[in-house]
Parts: C-alpha cells; sequence; structure tokens
C-alpha cells in the first residue's frame, strides 16, 4: 500500500521539486501552499506523513507542527530555510522528526522519508503480540505503541517512542549517539548527531516525575538510569 504525504510549501517550485522526487520511489503526494490548508486537508482525510516549511501564509509550520501534535503522531519533516540553532531546535521541540536546512539535497529528503518509514515498520513487525517492556514506573507495549508512567498514558511521537524502545532494550549500557542515528533513525549516512539531543530533551520533559532519566554520557551518548526509591523526590 503506498504511503500518503502531504507537503506544504509557500513555493511552488520546491512543492514541485519535492513531489517529482517521492513520486519516483513511489509515494503518493498531495502540495499545499500555504499550512491552513493542509491542516484542513489532513483533519479530512489523513497523511502519513507531513514535510511542512516553516514560512509560510495562513498558517506558519511551527504553528502547523503544534497543532498537529495536539491530536497526532504522524511524523513530520520541516524543510526550512531557517539554519539557526534555534529555529532547529524549535522545530524538533515542538514535535517534527526531522529538520532539513534549505537548500537541501532530494536525495537525502527522500532518504530521510524512507529511513522514518522503515523504522516505524520495522518497529511494528519486530515482536510477538502482547510484548511490554517494563523499567522502573514506565511500560511500553510495543506491539500496541503505548507508553505509560504510573498507569498514565504518555503521547510520543514516532521518533520519540522508537528511542524509548531502544533504551529499554539496552538499559543496562551507554549508547552512543551514532549508534542511535544508526539503529533508531535508521540512517545510513552522515547526519548532525545533535538530533538526538534534542529529541532527548523532549522526552525528558515528558517524562518529569517518573523515577526514571535519561541521563547523558559525556561525549558519547546516553543511558537510561533509575533513581533510588528515596532519591528525595
Amino acid at each position: 500500500m503506498q504511503k500518503k504525504i502531504y507537503v506544504a510549501d509557500d513555493e511552488k517550485n520546491i512543492r514541485d521539486l519535492i513531489m517529482s522526487f517521492l513520486k519516483n520511489d513511489g509515494f503518493t503526494v498531495k502540495t499545499f501552499e500555504d499550512g491552513r490548508s493542509l491542516y484542513e486537508a489532513f483533519m479530512s482525510e489523513p497523511a502519513d506523513m507531513l514535510i511542512i516549511d516553516i514560512m509560510m501564509p495562513e498558517m506558519d509550520g511551527l504553528s502547523l507542527c503544534t497543532k498537529i501534535r495536539e491530536k497526532y503522531n504522524v511524523p513530520i519533516i520541516i524543510v526550512s530555510a531557517r539554519d539557526s540553532e534555534l529555529d532547529r531546535i524549535t522545530g524538533i521541540t515542538i514535535g517534527s522528526d526531522d529538520y532539513l536546512v534549505k537548500p537541501f539535497s532530494p536525495i537525502e529528503l527522500v532518504a530521510r522519508v524512507k529511513a522514518i518509514f522503515r523504522r516505524m515498520q520495522f518497529d511494528q513487525g519486530s515482536y510477538e503480540d502482547h510484548h511490554t517492556l517494563d523499567y522502573g514506573d514506565l511500560s511500553i507495549s510495543v506491539n500496541k505503541r503505548t507508553a505509560y508512567c504510573k498507569d498514565q498514558p504518555l503521547d510520543l511521537t514516532p521518533t520519540e517512542f522508537a528511542l524509548m524502545v531502544y533504551l529499554f532494550e539496552n538499559q543496562e549500557r551507554a549508547i552512543s549517539r551514532e549508534e542511535l542515528l544508526k539503529n533508531v533513525w535508521k540512517f545510513d549516512f552522515d547526519v548532525d548527531t545533535r538530533a538526538t539531543d534534542d529529541v532527548v530533551k523532549r522526552l525528558r520533559k515528558k517524562l518529569n516525575g517518573s523515577n526514571v532519566k535519561i541521563s547523558a554520557v559525556w561525549g558519547f551518548g546516553f543511558k537510561l538510569e533509575q533513581e533510588p526509591p528515596n532519591s528525595g523526590k
């Protein structure tokens, strides 16, 4: 079954370029010139992924991402000319799964799109029914793609969920940023390893109140740790 992707950008040449390369790889693509049009279309008929610009009329990309994330965990890639550290971190923090700066290689964009879908397919097909992972007061049902903290549901994006699963499965050791990019993001090309830091920051905020922490291993990566019962919390 073909994956459906919605693309929003106020530059027609960018929309056409993205659509051309995605269609050549077998995706169904629909384009929009502003964020509001995409949002309305998505509310009527959801897509499997969104690729959105930040600077658009009617509704900008950050506002669009925020509104989508209120109800849906569909994968979102931001493609923008705004390349400051603040813009990139803001995009990831509000819920995008990737951030690509213009001018970009359409081949790399397609690779990132396929990497996200490949990761999601891997997550859904790699476990027996009712496979559950537990650590501290957190519990993850892999097949149902649900996560709970003290029996309260956690609203995780696809990237956040995949990262949590990987950390749970490797809770006994520290994991490098490069390993996360290869095995969680499924990237087989060089990419900025700081993308992992942005998602971890977002996860830490959602895990506030849990006795499970994602600790930084300086100069290397991250490790899952559990606070002792009487840690003063």
